[in-house]
């Protein structure tokens, strides 16, 4: 009888224990899940993913691009064909290279400085000296200068006049100062007209020498003008070449 009471309160004392490791059990899990809830991570929603669209218009993504082409190396530029004449040659000069200078970048320092001293100075080289005026256009204008010199008059009158007064001297101490006056007048008048010739004939030759010697002192002053700019021109071009290492003469 003893035994069988044992083992009935065995047995209850075992479920009270089991029921109580249950609830335990169940109560710890509640508590988690709850926790688990009222976290802010729990109770906001995870953000969405950005647009594909988005992403490549993004900052970071247009540097990318730009970065590469940065990177990448700049094409190198052909180099510039040398002219294909001397410069200095064609200012009748003579250009050294003190720097072992090649010939190619000698013909294109001098072009440069051509150039250059050309756009200063506004003189063009290329365009030659002055020719003055040839023979025919002197005789011409000499010519011009003799039809227009201007011309004696009343010579012829003037000798008639003194021609007679001398005749009629004459011709009183002869007796016939009439007559004598009239030789006189004629012999007058051919003399006057005599020295008045001679004189538009002077005035002439004075009148065409003179456009002769105008127009070559106007041909010397546009030649010395010519080569005032030409010294100027190749003093500028000098300069040029030697400060890019050059001995020009």
């Amino acid at each position: 009888m003893k035994r069988a009471k044992f083992r009935v309160l065995s047995i209850s004392l075992l479920l009270l224990l089991s029921g109580a490791c249950r609830k335990s059990s169940s109560g710890s899990a509640d508590t988690g899940a709850n926790t688990a809830a009222n976290s802010p991570a729990a109770t906001e929603p995870a953000p969405a993913a950005a647009p594909a669209s988005e992403a490549a218009s993004s900052p970071a993504a247009a540097a990318a691009p730009a970065t590469s082409a940065a990177s990448a190396p700049a094409p190198v530029a052909p180099a510039t064909p040398p002219p294909p004449f001397s410069a200095a040659q064609k200012l009748g000069m003579f250009a050294y290279a003190k720097n072992n200078q090649n010939s190619d970048q000698q013909l294109r320092d001098e072009y440069d400085c051509y150039n250059s001293v050309e756009q200063q100075t506004g003189i063009d080289p290329s365009v030659g000296p002055p020719s003055g005026p040839s023979a025919a256009d002197v005789q011409a204008a000499q010519q011009q200068a003799a039809a227009d010199a201007p011309e004696a008059q009343g010579g012829r009158v003037r000798g008639a006049a003194r021609g007679a007064l001398g005749g009629a001297a004459v011709g009183a101490i002869t007796g016939n100062a009439g007559r004598g006056a009239a030789i006189g007048a004629t012999v007058g008048t051919v003399r006057g007209g005599r020295r008045q010739r001679a004189a538009n004939e002077q005035a002439k030759e004075q009148a065409a020498q003179s456009a002769g010697a105008q127009m070559q002192q106007e041909a010397n002053n546009a030649k010395a003008a010519y080569n005032k700019q030409m010294s100027t021109f190749k003093r500028g071009f000098s300069a040029c070449m030697d400060a890019r290492g050059y001995s020009v003469k």
